[in-house]
């Protein structure tokens, strides 16, 4: 019997939701639309994606009301996440936090604070001052000593930068 290319007939939340998010890239589109990239340019050139995938990728996204293409500077459309894709936050935390404790050097790891008051936010997420999980409007990235000449799918971010707010490289 020939395996499957699809989740579309089982009723498992996760297999589900990897119908959506579990494509090669798709996870590290949403992750650029996190960090602030919203044009198509830099996400392609900041994931390292060619633009057939990125488009296709995009397009499923924006089908599926996870990311919103709207009307850019100029006369180039951005994409934005959605409320249904800020839900993925938890899931882009996680595997970041994961990625720092088991496969990144400590001065590429990325640090993660809470707006609020400036804590760095623990292993999973949890402010430790204000015992809070903050959403990622109110979590801030800070700049790591690798990305002065970084290369990948993680913009360089120069400057302490707030999640969704708009990156311009």
């Amino acid at each position: 019997m020939a395996l499957g290319t699809g989740y579309h007939d089982q009723n498992c939340p996760v297999s589900r939701s990897l119908e959506v998010v579990g494509e090669r890239w798709t996870l590290l589109i949403i992750c650029s639309l996190f960090y602030g990239l919203r044009r198509y340019t830099d996400i392609r050139n900041s994931v390292g994606i060619s633009p057939a995938v990125l488009t296709q990728r995009l397009t499923r996204l924006v089908e599926e009301d996870v990311v919103a293409r709207v009307p850019g500077i100029g006369a180039h459309d951005e994409y934005e996440l959605t409320a249904k894709g800020e839900e993925l936050w938890p899931v882009i935390s996680g595997l970041s936090q994961w990625g720092n404790e088991h496969y990144v050097q400590p001065d590429a790891r990325q640090i993660l604070t809470h707006h609020q008051c400036g804590t760095v936010l623990d292993e999973t997420g949890l402010c430790t001052h204000c015992k809070i999980v903050p959403t990622a409007r109110d979590v801030v990235r800070q700049p790591r000593p690798i990305d002065a000449d970084a290369t990948g799918a993680t913009p360089r971010t120069p400057r302490p930068h707030r999640l969704l707010e708009p990156l311009r490289p």
